[in-house]
């Protein structure tokens, strides 16, 4: 007797796990259709400013000395008025970064900008008491906020500003770029990962009315939105995601431009990728603790509320996918049926539960990893469209020189093919791979990468743990 309410308690634990990890994957599923089907339905601003408004430009930094000066540099060469722009360099720094990032701003007055480093000592808030900090002072009606480890392109808010024009629009978040894609086999993981939220989940979302959040950085907000919505709030440390559910809340509309790439810097050390894994994975939890109950309890359609959901809970699919892993084996070993019966289990059961879940990942890396090749962009920000074919081959000749034992990854860039010529430019592009090898190195792609996925669960796994219990 208590043999089969064990295993009738194992059979109801685990038919609600795999549930749940099923559900998450069929998410994933709707996120790829809706991307699909609504790429080409690209946002446009509905007028244009007849004057350009003030826009002050938000740096919110903590002991980057080697980054500082050529985050200064790129926001002094923006193609927009000197008279319609105000930099705040909110520093925090307990460094030698203060005294730089002083010269640096200097430097600046004195070519006419408005500029001015705003110090505070105690940190309070971190990043999110850093910008509220300047909101207070800023003489803007529109906010442009960057990280310190980003290069905005020149023309970024000429592109961008209009959208404001329509006084219900109240963010615009740019996509992010990769300046050190290449750098390493870390980097190119976060790359591919990056770009499946980046492209893939910002453009579904907000080409279909969903829900979806400000990136922490290389986006603008306008003061009102923030103003309204209570303002940056320190209670979570995704301070972004938090704002952006607030204000999406209250009714303001969001718009995602994934034509403007705004190019950064990936974290080329395990620590401090673990670092911003954590910072994520933990704000996120919070943020969904926070807001969730307010977005149910809200008149939103329901298909909002459910995407909304699946977004802010997506961190407890890695709780879902231990527990698996704890029942799994009773699954595996259950086996007194026949050769028949196992065959019709695999195809009923096992099958569709397959594809609801381990396929919706794999599909989901191959969609993301592809629209990482064909970059979307245009000539004006520096970017450029390759055909997939010879990205194919440059990335499997960098599979095979990184395999090979070395100190440090090789660094190939790609430089900007002749758009007169059909075939792909010589010089800086890496030498196509012999037909001979092609399939296993393709097959070395799958299983790296599969490799690399299994290390990711893991560790996101482990994040989650270790702020929930």
């Amino acid at each position: 007797m208590h043999g089969h309410a064990g295993t009738l308690l194992w059979g109801i634990c685990y038919f609600l796990i795999v549930l749940g990890l099923s559900a998450y994957g069929i998410h994933r599923y709707s996120i790829i259709y809706l991307y699909f089907k609504n790429r080409h339905r690209k946002p446009a601003a509905a007028a244009k400013f007849d004057l350009l408004p003030v826009v002050t430009v938000q740096l919110p930094i903590f002991n980057e000395v080697h980054v500082v000066e050529r985050l200064l540099k790129a926001i002094s060469e923006l193609d927009y008025p000197k008279d319609k722009l105000e930099i705040q360099v909110l520093d925090d720094s307990n460094d030698e970064t203060r005294a730089l990032t002083e010269r640096t701003v200097a430097k600046l007055r004195a070519n006419g900008f408005d500029a001015v480093v705003l110090h505070r000592e105690n940190r309070i808030g971190f990043k999110a008491g850093a910008l509220d900090n300047g909101f207070k002072k800023a003489k803007g009606d529109f906010f442009f906020i960057l990280d310190a480890d980003f290069v905005p392109p020149r023309n970024i808010l000429r592109e961008s500003i209009d959208y404001f024009a329509d006084p219900r629009v109240g963010m615009i978040q740019t996509r992010w770029g990769h300046i050190n894609r290449s750098f390493s086999w870390l980097t190119r993981a976060q790359a591919i990962l990056l770009d499946g939220h980046l492209v893939l989940e910002q453009t579904a979302r907000s080409r279909t009315g969903r829900f979806f959040n400000f990136n922490g950085t290389a986006g603008l907000w306008r003061k009102r939105c923030i103003g309204e919505s209570g303002g940056w709030q320190h209670d979570t440390l995704t301070e972004d995601l938090d704002l952006s559910y607030r204000a999406q809340l209250r009714g303001w509309k969001f718009v995602f431009l994934a034509d403007i790439v705004t190019p950064a810097e990936l974290p080329v050390d395990m620590d401090g990728f673990k670092s911003q894994q954590h910072r994520w994975t933990k704000g996120s939890i919070q943020t969904c603790k926070k807001v969730l109950p307010r977005i149910w309890r809200s008149k939103l359609p329901f298909f909002i509320k459910v995407e909304a959901t699946a977004h802010l809970t997506a961190n407890f699919a890695y709780l879902l996918l231990v527990c698996l892993c704890v029942l799994l084996h009773p699954s595996s070993a259950g086996g007194n049926s026949s050769v028949a019966g196992g065959v019709v289990r695999m195809l009923l059961i096992d099958l569709p539960i397959f594809a609801a879940t381990t396929m919706s990942t794999a599909v989901s890396i191959f969609a993301r990893k592809g629209n990482s090749i064909r970059k979307i962009g245009n000539a004006k920000s520096g970017f450029y469209r390759l055909s997939w074919r010879w990205e194919l081959a440059y990335r499997l000749t960098m599979l095979e020189r990184c395999w090979k034992p070395s100190l440090t990854a090789p660094r190939i860039s790609i430089e900007r093919p002749n758009t007169a010529s059909k075939g792909p430019s010589n010089s800086g592009r890496a030498a196509t791979t012999p037909r001979s090898g092609r399939s296993s190195r393709s097959w070395n792609l799958f299983s790296r990468s599969t490799l690399a996925t299994l290390y990711f669960m893991l560790f996101k796994l482990g994040n989650f743990c270790q702020y929930r219990f």
